[in-house]
């Protein structure tokens, strides 16, 4: 399932952008590497750029999963839980290497993997699990109001971003692996399934079935991650893929709901992880689901664009 791409050389700092400085190295993910990127003139008003942003850049006969990933933002603009992305350009190094980067928001905070595992396996506050809940599934929302399934939503592909308050958003990141949905009520089949096998839905593994609701499960996985610091399936270094896949499509094992959290946030878990996608919670439902309908789009826990300025 993992996406295959040429890395920018370690030795291509050099390999700048027209108004921008590229930085030191974040970390190496499935579609390319990203580094810090800083304007090369940051007393002046960009339109496009921020002061500090990151720049994820693949070798550019290697850069179709970005080229694909920048087409999905250019519907996906305009959402305070989504990453957001200033543009793309080309690069050229002293070696000669020509390099595609996508320039893309910072998420100082890093991600929402990272919080998780700083929780030490015991992890987060209830409270913590409501606001990003929240704020994750009305990201996801966006998505699926513009035809769009994400097809890898995991801890790894949230990032959090600071807002004013001192707090940190949550914002939906990586649709290198993101898919145009038909509004057609016929399914289609798709032999080309997608994304991490941790947090796949039982209907892509049985069916090859990969629709808006196989996302609402994988936030079901994150949200039970959120609860208890550990992936819904856990981590046995001796079970195979093979196996682990049999489990997770096996309607008869159903996932253990965490003890010690709330009635309303067992009920939500419920509703993400049902097994026959026909019957699972849409994003509507969950949306309207005491667990989150009393977190405050607009208060103090909601960092609008002006907040964000640099």
């Amino acid at each position: 399932m993992k996406r295959k791409f040429v890395a920018v050389e370690e030795d291509s700092l050099d390999n700048h952008g027209v108004a921008w400085w590229r930085g030191p190295l974040l970390g190496k993910g499935g579609s390319g590497s990203v580094y810090l990127a800083y304007l090369k003139k940051p007393k002046s008003r960009n339109a496009f750029y921020r002061r500090v942003m990151a720049v994820k850049s693949a070798e550019f006969s290697s850069s179709s999963s970005l080229q694909k990933e920048k087409e999905v933002f250019n519907h996906l603009h305009d959402c305070p839980y989504i990453l957001e992305c200033y543009g793309e350009e080309t690069t050229v190094s002293k070696n000669g290497q020509m390099v595609y980067n996508l320039l893309l928001e910072y998420a100082s905070g890093g991600t929402l993997a990272d919080l998780i595992r700083r929780s030490g396996g015991c992890g987060l506050p209830e409270s913590d699990v409501k606001k990003y809940t929240r704020f994750i599934l009305k990201g996801i929302d966006y998505i699926h109001s513009h035809n769009y399934v994400h097809r890898d939503l995991k801890p790894e592909n949230v990032l959090l971003v600071p807002c004013g308050s001192g707090d940190f958003v949550p914002k939906i990141a990586d649709f290198g692996l993101a898919k145009k949905v038909q509004n057609t009520k016929r399914r289609m089949f798709d032999s080309s399934i997608a994304g991490t096998i941790l947090y796949m839905a039982p209907e892509t593994l049985v069916h090859n079935v990969q629709e808006s609701g196989s996302d609402i499960w994988a936030l079901g996985c994150i949200v039970y991650e959120m609860f208890t610091g550990k992936p819904l399936w856990g981590l046995n270094p001796d079970e195979s893929t093979e196996e682990l896949c049999k489990r997770i499509a096996d309607r008869l094992e159903l996932p253990d709901v965490p003890s010690g959290i709330s009635k309303d946030g067992s009920d939500f878990l419920k509703g993400c992880l049902v097994k026959n996608h026909k019957f699972r919670f849409s994003v509507e439902m969950l949306l309207n689901h005491p667990f989150v309908s009393g977190i405050d789009d607009t208060g103090n826990e909601l960092c609008d664009r002006s907040c964000c300025e640099e």
